[in-house]
């Protein structure tokens, strides 16, 4: 609940300090809203529905803020994130101060985490993770929050300050991890990021909620266009830098903290009351209000040794649980849920940063520099945790005695008053930056030359004249930069906005160090330490193992195919060698980039304690999971093989296989299981005496459920031919074990009897079917695709029933000389206007459902047509050279027995003796029919073709009369 405006009114007395100020802009006010010609008082009513008339109530509302602030006796330290000014205002007042209880605006369960920063390179991020929600909608998780910290940050300083600092007391005061989530709308899906601490982020922090402390930026979007238009700059974070940072870098304490706090009302009071975003930071302040005071209470300590440090926007506040006096109400906070929340920290960086909380590129570097400059220039000694690495440990200076409390001075109206003081121009460090940026340009490509440093350093000059700044700033140099360097394309692969970028400070990426991993991380990299990288750098290293000449790098090449499985793309890419089933690499060479992708292994390690059991668990919740099939099944079945060799789990995983399969009522993933079952049951019989249980009712039960369904899938329009064919592979392929198992052929029978199928390439699968089945002779096949291509009508559907006969080759081998031939007759008949917009379609379609089938086809046609350009034109195709077999009839028993074509029915007809009694032990006739002098092999249904071999061998007999010459000759 907000106060109203008399509630705020200061005391009597104690509003001397601000009298003067408050009745100025009160005066000013009054006069711009006056009604008149041309006054700006006659515009429409501003977004808070009053008018021009709430002008001077939000002026004088705003001095109230600040006098209201400073007469609080718990002393509020307003900041700005990753503001170097904050950042020494801070360093001074701790030194000066020495406050024996900070209160910070931070996550009061993150507490823990914060003596572990000593063992990272800064900036990380503190990490609260919950995978297994227990009062949040399921939809939400993962839930994630991470808070960034750079050494810049008055936080960090505070920080230093408490942890290092004997008999001081750090103590966070705001909403926990799980609060955050609790404030949030249930009706929304994810977790949403509109307050002021929370966004989302596209790098290193993932879709995790960034919490900042101190978030200062206009919330009325009009407000920020007119502040950036009349700057006459580009971005909030340069208008900032600009107006506030520059000008309270080298101001007092008191001057820095009644500015911040007039920003934050300034803010808050031209925002709209009526948003979820200021219930929200209401509800945060009186958190962190009631907190304090139950601290206080609690300890009995002075508040004149307190120091409460919050964003400048929550130290404008206007809710009556504000202050610690007698009398303030309470907040009633309720209790958290049962979600297990994780802790732990994360690498962060500068670009994180950025996009995390929508600040401007290289913002956060150019603080960075600008707090380095700072602090050298003020002579200033910051606070740095003891051990910290990546930071140059500064000497530290004896502290001033604390100074008395004075009383409450007037420094905003001297400040608004007075013109900023202006720096002088620094030659030096502006050439240095031109000569720096034209070396870095040359070496990315760009024909930059000393005449393009003296232009950029005379433009940086005049764009800062324009921009009413005596000395350029690092954003004047990167424009002028832009302007001078860049020309109509970039040649590498950074422009000349990033190259600014890395000359002013660069893209600093933080690292977590070894002790303040999780167990599992420091596990990881101590299985890797054989390999004798540097696993902590950012780089992409070559990693290189002979598994056979040096065998104690197994366990590390088994860590690595985990990670490969575990971790994004790029973490850990293998470029030589293979993880499958039967097969083992003797030596592998990977690319390690684990320094870089840090982050996901410190989250694996929120998951279990080992890799083995993350693999585990990721397995088991992959064929729990609501859409879980069984094809994700088998595939876990695979991985458990590979990655974790349990017998007892892998049987686990099969039995649920086996229940997602029957269970399914599509045969979509039908492809996908016929694979991988047939991969398992090869790596079974070729490693263990006998299938596993799961594996035996597996068969079974696909051989069951395939045959329910065949006849459906046949006629269904939704159902692919892949998938159909699969079914039928899956049926013939394991035909010989589902009967050993106990299933009845008969039910395999009775589905293919029973589908009627109307498109032309599901029939050519059913025609494949029935004779695989022994229902349709090769001949009487070879017949029907004879009619397809003799009908006119049918003929522009030859292609798909070509689809058709192609995908059964899988579940019938055999057909591949019968595809071989279909298809050569489809090419020399078919015509032109069918044959070449089908083309591109049969190639896509072998290429994205039948690729395996290409190689098959490529053998058999290598076996059928010649391999020299000489043997074309002789060539006849053995389809061609046999006669069409004359159709079985009534009386086709009777005939008596036919040799065969070929050297083997001449030799019979010339030797009829043997068969001749085999008949008449059969009860046969012996009446022979006249043999036929022209063999093949072909199915018929092409047109007979001229002589065969022995013919050949008769109109040609010099070769046979030389060899049998030869044969005959004495040895």
């Amino acid at each position: 609940m907000t106060e109203s405006p008399e509630a705020r009114a200061p005391e009597p007395g104690g509003s001397a300090p601000f009298d003067a100020l408050r009745s100025q802009l009160v005066e000013a006010a009054m006069a711009f809203a006056a009604p008149g010609p041309g006054r700006p008082g006659e515009a429409s009513p501003s977004h808070t529905g009053r008018g021009p008339g709430a002008v001077p109530e939000i002026l004088a509302g705003i001095v109230d803020d600040v006098d209201r602030a400073l007469r609080e006796e718990l002393e509020i330290f307003p900041v700005c994130h990753h503001s170097p000014a904050s950042g020494l205002a801070m360093v001074r007042r701790l030194r000066e101060k020495q406050p024996k209880v900070i209160y910070l605006e931070l996550c009061e369960d993150l507490g823990p985490l914060l003596t572990e920063l000593r063992n990272c390179r800064l900036p990380v991020a503190l990490q609260a993770f919950a995978s297994q929600l227990d009062g949040f909608p399921q939809d939400w998780g993962p839930l994630s929050i991470v808070a960034p910290i750079t050494e810049a940050s008055a936080e960090y300083q505070a920080i230093a300050y408490a942890l290092d600092t004997p008999g001081v007391e750090l103590v966070l005061v705001d909403r926990s991890t799980d609060h955050v989530f609790q404030w949030q709308p249930r009706e929304e899906a994810a977790p949403p990021a509109e307050s002021s601490e929370e966004s989302e982020d596209t790098d290193l922090h993932g879709d995790a909620v960034g919490i900042e402390i101190g978030d200062l930026r206009p919330r009325f979007a009009e407000l920020e266009e007119h502040l950036l238009h009349h700057g006459k700059v580009r971005h909030w974070s340069e208008w900032w830098d600009q107006y506030v940072e520059q000008p309270l870098a080298g101001a007092d304490y008191d001057t820095y903290r009644q500015v911040m706090v007039l920003i934050g009302s300034l803010f808050r009071r031209l925002t709209p009351a009526d948003t979820r975003r200021v219930q929200v930071d209401e509800d945060r302040e009186r958190y962190m209000w009631t907190r304090m005071r139950e601290h206080l209470a609690r300890t009995g300590v002075d508040k004149a040794d307190c120091l409460y440090v919050c964003g400048a926007f929550h130290a404008a506040s206007r809710v009556e649980e504000f202050g610690t006096a007698e009398g303030v109400p309470g907040f009633d906070i309720s209790p958290r849920t049962a979600t297990k929340w994780l802790y732990g920290l994360i690498p962060s960086s500068h670009s994180a940063i950025e996009a995390q909380f929508g600040l401007a590129s290289g913002s956060v570097s150019i603080a960075a520099a600008t707090w380095q400059k700072a602090v050298t220039r003020a002579r200033l000694t910051p606070f740095q945790l003891e051990g910290q690495k990546g930071s140059r440990k500064r000497k530290a200076v004896a502290a001033a005695p604390a100074a008395a409390a004075e009383p409450v001075a007037d420094r905003l109206t001297g400040f608004l008053a007075s013109p900023p003081v202006l720096d002088g121009l620094d030659e030096e460090e502006l050439l240095g930056w031109c000569v720096d940026i034209v070396r870095l340009a040359r070496r990315n490509g760009y024909l930059a030359s000393t005449a393009d440093a003296i232009a950029v350093f005379e433009t940086s000059i005049l764009l800062a004249g324009m921009r009413n700044r005596a000395r350029p700033t690092p954003y004047d140099f990167q424009d002028a930069a832009v302007t001078c360097i860049e020309k109509d394309s970039v040649p590498g692969r950074r422009d000349v906005r990033r190259l600014c970028e890395i000359l002013l400070g660069g893209d600093r990426v933080g690292q977590v160090g070894y002790e303040a991993l999780p167990p599992l991380a420091q596990d990881v990299y101590d299985r890797l330490a054989p390999i004798g990288l540097d696993l902590t750098r950012s780089t992409v290293q070559r990693a290189l193992l002979d598994l056979a000449g040096r065998p104690e790098l197994v366990p590390a090449s088994h860590l690595l195919w985990m990670l490969r499985y575990l971790l994004p793309d790029g973490a850990v890419r293998p470029i030589m060698g293979t993880r499958r089933l039967g097969e083992k690499s003797i030596q592998e060479s990977w690319d390690l980039a684990i320094g870089k992708h840090q982050r996901y292994i410190i989250e694996l390690g929120y998951e279990g304690v080992t890799v083995e059991q993350v693999v585990e668990q990721r397995l088991r919740r992959s064929v729990w999971a609501p859409d879980a099939t069984a094809a994700v099944a088998l595939r876990a079945v695979e991985d458990s093989i590979l990655f974790l060799g349990s017998r007892r789990f892998t049987d686990e995983l099969g039995a649920r296989a086996v229940e997602l399969l029957a269970a399914e009522r599509t045969v979509d993933e039908a492809p996908e299981v016929l694979k991988r079952i047939r991969r398992l049951l090869a790596h079974y019989r070729a490693t263990e005496p006998t299938l596993p249980a799961w594996a035996e009712s597996f068969v079974t039960a696909g051989y069951a459920h395939y045959c329910t369904l065949l006849p459906t899938a046949f006629v269904d329009d939704e159902t692919g031919v892949r998938q159909v064919a699969a079914m039928l592979g899956f049926l013939f392929t394991m035909e010989g074990l589902a009967m050993s198992l106990g299933c009845d052929r008969a039910q395999l029978e009775l589905a293919v009897r029973q589908s009627h199928p109307e498109s032309p390439a599901k029939v050519a699968l059913l025609w494949s079917a029935h004779h695989q089945l022994g229902l349709l002779p090769l001949a009487d096949l070879g017949s029907r695709a004879g009619e397809l291509l003799g009908n006119p009508l049918v003929v522009p559907s030859v292609p798909q029933y070509l689809s058709g006969f192609i995908q059964a080759l899988d579940p019938v081998p055999k057909l591949t000389p019968f595809v071989v031939e279909f298809m050569s007759n489809a090419f020399a008949k078919l015509p032109d206007p069918v044959l070449l917009p089908w083309l591109p379609t049969l190639i896509t379609t072998l290429r994205d459902q039948a690729a395996e089938l290409v190689p098959v086809l490529i053998r058999e046609a290598g076996r059928t047509f010649p391999g020299t350009l000489a043997a074309v034109d002789a060539f006849v195709p053995p389809w061609r050279a046999t006669p069409r077999r004359t159709p079985t009839g009534p009386g086709a028993a009777t005939a008596g027995p036919t040799p065969s074509t070929g050297p083997v029915g001449a030799f019979l007809a010339a030797h009829p003796a043997t068969t001749d009694a085999l008949a008449s032990t059969l009860g046969l006739p012996t009446t022979w029919q006249p043999a036929v002098s022209a063999p093949g092999t072909g199915s018929g249904f092409g047109p007979p073709a001229g002589a065969g071999p022995l013919a050949l061998l008769v109109s040609h007999p010099e070769t046979a009369g030389a060899l049998a010459a030869l044969l005959a000759a004495p040895a």
